[in-house]
């Protein structure tokens, strides 16, 4: 009775102060034991396809049935392979694709797909193969069919600029896909002024985070030239689908196509 609140509470520690670097090299070793004692058909991960009887416990405020042990998706990363599969050409079309901050999950699967150029970059983790600053992205304008960036902009110095430059280097009909956590806010905080790890924390729900967005995340990233759009996908599928794959069910997906570079 008493394991699970303990879980929780190593995982919320651990989330907090492990480096995530050194999270995305040792976590899966100890996960695929986890795995192996957890299998069942109670829910089914959308990415690896693997049956458990939960799903495990994630966040810093752990959410119960959250993290796949098996390939280390979150309910925002099912969420999100199921959108690619019904709702894009992603693995049907040939496509050059760039992966900012790479997921774990998704890493040797979309390197797999014979129809997909991928390139992942990020400034500090181990999984990405391409060195480099969100901010000034090392490729010619328009090299991209795709961008994914999931997660990274409420991490970063200026979004507005960042955001620019995916924009700069999406193709003409290019697209992507940028998701951050949005709270129930009216409108974007941020204050440079907050530099503390633990004030930021306070501020902005995590240590390294340097904003919290509101309802005008998609307006706000528009004003870099992106046209961004709010997908409700997951109010679509049926009850019975979500809570088999445990998903998100207040997560938007943000859907952005290349707009003007002069914004």
């Amino acid at each position: 009775m008493h394991q699970i609140p303990f879980m929780k509470s190593i995982i919320s520690f651990v989330i907090r102060y492990i480096p995530r670097s050194f999270l995305q090299r040792v976590s899966p070793l100890f996960l695929k034991a986890v795995a192996l004692a957890n299998k069942g058909d109670k829910v089914i991960c959308t990415v690896c396809e693997k049956g458990f009887k939960k799903f495990l416990p994630y966040g810093r405020k752990a959410r119960e049935n959250a993290l796949c042990p098996n390939c280390l998706a979150l309910e925002r990363h099912r969420l999100m392979w199921l959108y690619l599969q019904q709702k894009t050409n992603f693995f049907t079309a040939p496509l050059r694709v760039l992966h900012v901050a790479p997921e774990a999950c998704f890493i040797d699967r979309f390197e797999k797909l014979p129809n997909i150029d991928y390139i992942t970059g990020d400034i500090e983790s181990p999984l990405a193969k391409v060195k480099m600053d969100i901010h000034q992205i090392p490729f010619e304008d328009a090299s991209f069919d795709v961008v994914f960036c999931n997660h990274v902009m409420e991490h970063v110095d200026n979004d507005i600029a960042a955001c620019k430059e995916i924009n700069r280097v999406l193709k003409p009909k290019g697209w992507g896909i940028i998701q951050s956590p949005v709270y129930n806010i009216p409108t974007t905080f941020e204050d440079p002024s907050i530099t503390a790890p633990a004030e930021r924390e306070k501020a902005f729900g995590q240590r390294d985070h340097v904003r919290k967005y509101g309802d005008d995340y998609a307006i706000r990233l528009s004003k870099s030239g992106l046209m961004v759009s709010e997908d409700r996908f997951v109010q679509e599928l049926p009850k019975e689908v979500v809570e088999k794959h445990a998903l998100p069910i207040t997560e938007i997906i943000y859907f952005c196509t290349k707009g003007s570079t002069t914004a």
